[in-house]
């Protein structure tokens, strides 16, 4: 083979390899685009497309936790923090705080699975930007019920002195 028969062959070489590229790129130009512009133009919110079963932020029902701490010890690197005072009419202690530092949180689940009343769940939201590492540190024990909370077991405690004492003369 000669050096003109070659450079020839290296020119038809040239010019198929990009014929089959730009066809698949022209393709492309008479095509619906695929792109959506998030979060602007979404036909449904995101959240309804996830998956059931999706990790997002956790979230924490008070009303159910009896503060057992079993999500705290299950979870792997202690971002749970939670303290709970036994309140008469109530099974098991409620909480008057209940911590969880989503910056060091790695959303493994570990603490979902051992909660016998089902009180911490991920919700499937998941955006979040915060302008400090200190702002990542959620409290789902308002203060107002917290108060009330440590209020109802203070007089449940002076109730059942009282009774002691009373008993007691």
């Amino acid at each position: 083979m000669g050096a003109a028969s070659k450079y020839f062959k290296n020119i038809y070489d040239s010019v198929t390899t990009i014929f089959e590229g730009m066809t698949v790129t022209f393709s492309y130009m008479f095509q619906k685009p695929v792109t959506i512009q998030y979060p602007n133009k979404m036909p449904e919110p995101l959240q309804k497309s996830l998956p059931d079963r999706y990790r997002g932020f956790l979230q924490v029902d008070y009303d159910l936790c009896t503060s057992c701490e079993a999500c705290a010890k299950a979870c792997p690197i202690d971002c749970i923090s939670l303290d709970g005072v036994k309140v008469p009419g109530r099974k098991g202690k409620v909480p008057y705080f209940f911590h969880i530092n989503l910056a060091k949180c790695m959303f493994c689940g570990l603490c979902v699975e051992p909660c016998p009343t089902d009180a911490i769940y991920f919700t499937k939201e998941f955006e979040g930007a915060w302008a400090s590492v200190k702002n990542q540190v959620y409290s789902y024990v308002p203060e107002e019920v917290s108060l009330k909370f440590l209020e109802e077991a203070k007089k449940a405690e002076a109730n059942k002195e009282k009774k002691v004492t009373e008993e007691a003369s």
